[in-house]
């Protein structure tokens, strides 16, 4: 392969998916760089502009008047990070996510159309050929940061949520050895979740690494007033010692704080030591434990809760 071969696919790919014309494109008011600030923004709820800076090779002028005009159009919010206040954080506004959901389903019609035209007998080789060049190139090129590989988090698309009950399944049976009965509880908290949610209050997050499915969490409302409930969390082996644990939870507990929940509360299982140690470094206590048989194995079930305004009832 040579320079020139790179340089031929590189103007092949971006007149093909029009990311010289990127705005007109999907017939939005944004550039190509601002599409993709917004999508770091909501599918990254921890990003500050430091982060954003790395991630995207951004210069930090730039990136800074960036900010500003998204903030003058009310599509962000910057306010000082809790862990270091010389940093800022960015969060989009309601406005901002209405705007990052247009511009997901529009570059979705976009990838469809062009897919029209592809024989469905050569889409795996496609994708296949799309993680090649990303798996070589993601190995020669570290990320700014020092990290390998792309990491974020997304809403489910179509086929995730079955993925999510079959992953634990699998996973599940093959770390603990728990039966079938597991994946039928994960199927049925998933199914009510598809049939019936208030996307304001309840949300599904899907992590990506490299651009595979790697991990799952959700937030739910629960039955007592005021309370979220965390569930589902799932990271799978390969992607496991990337902080992917951490940035779910801290997603759910991010949203749910938003979302005006007094507490936040989950339940697991003492085996589950990864996870637990998890739950304890986003803050949250164990309330109860008690014994259980169930999945085919005996179990002790822990209740494990996290207050996200002052005075929530203990």
């Amino acid at each position: 392969m040579t320079v020139q071969d790179i340089r031929a696919f590189n103007r092949f790919y971006t007149n093909l998916i029009g990311a010289l014309d990127y705005g007109k494109q999907l017939h939005t008011p944004f550039t190509l760089t601002e599409s993709r600030v917004l999508y770091e923004l909501a599918h990254a709820p921890r990003t500050d502009a430091a982060d954003l800076r790395l991630e995207l090779s951004l210069d930090a002028g730039y990136l800074s008047r960036l900010l500003g005009r998204f903030e003058r159009d009310g599509l962000v919010e910057r306010a000082p990070s809790e862990p270091d206040s010389r940093r800022q954080r960015i969060t989009l506004t309601d406005r901002g996510r209405e705007a990052t959901a247009l511009l997901d389903e529009r570059s979705r019609e976009a990838v469809g159309r062009l897919l029209t035209d592809v024989a469905e007998d050569d889409r795996p080789r496609l994708s296949e050929a799309m993680r090649t060049v990303r798996d070589i190139l993601g190995e020669v090129r570290p990320r700014p940061d020092g990290r390998r590989g792309e990491l974020v988090l997304r809403d489910p698309v179509p086929g995730d949520l079955g993925w999510i009950v079959q992953r634990h399944g699998a996973l599940y049976a093959a770390e603990f050895g728990w039966n079938t009965d597991f994946e039928g509880l994960v199927a049925r908290i998933v199914a009510d979740f598809a049939q019936d949610h208030d996307p304001h209050l309840e949300r599904v997050w899907i992590a990506e690494l490299d651009g595979r499915p790697a991990g799952s969490v959700m937030c739910v409302r629960d039955e007592a007033p005021a309370t979220a409930r965390l569930r589902l969390l799932l990271v799978e082996p390969e992607a496991r010692g990337h902080g992917l644990g951490d940035r779910l939870v801290g997603a759910v507990v991010d949203f749910a704080r938003e979302a005006g929940y007094r507490e936040l509360v989950l339940w697991t299982n003492d085996v589950l030591t990864a996870a637990r140690k998890i739950y304890q470094r986003a803050g949250f206590t164990l309330v109860t434990e008690k014994p259980h048989r169930s999945y085919g194995a005996e179990l002790v079930g822990q209740d494990w809760r996290l207050a996200l305004q002052e005075g929530a009832a203990g």
